[in-house]
């Protein structure tokens, strides 16, 4: 289970296969200057609701993962993530479809969205 801290403050824990997915689409979209809404579920634990924060190009965000090896991409999340983060309701984790074989394998960041 990772965990994706804002500007110090608000915390959402995240698996971490879906927070590397999340990380690649957030770093593409702030490398090109567009900032937008990214919104999570709490946790009942915490309270429950929903909190949304405004992540643009001088965002202090941190990423942290607890397991050792990054996994292995899903092309096909990462644009139904990215096209989320271009909606004005912003970026919200979705449920990972079946992998597409048209991509790249392996951990291959760079310029896949």
């Amino acid at each position: 289970m990772g965990r994706l801290t804002y500007e110090g403050g608000p915390k959402v824990e995240i698996e971490d296969r879906a927070l590397t997915h999340l990380q690649l689409v957030m770093t593409a979209k702030l490398r090109r200057g567009e900032p937008f809404p990214f919104s999570w579920r709490e946790d009942a634990s915490v309270g429950g609701g929903r909190t949304t924060v405004w992540i643009h190009p001088s965002s202090s965000l941190v990423f942290k993962y607890f397991g050792s090896r990054p996994p292995r991409l899903n092309h096909a999340w990462m644009r139904d993530l990215a096209v989320t983060a271009s909606q004005p309701s912003g970026l919200y984790l979705t449920p990972e479809p079946p992998q597409d074989h048209d991509g790249p394998s392996g951990y291959e960041g760079e310029g896949l969205i």
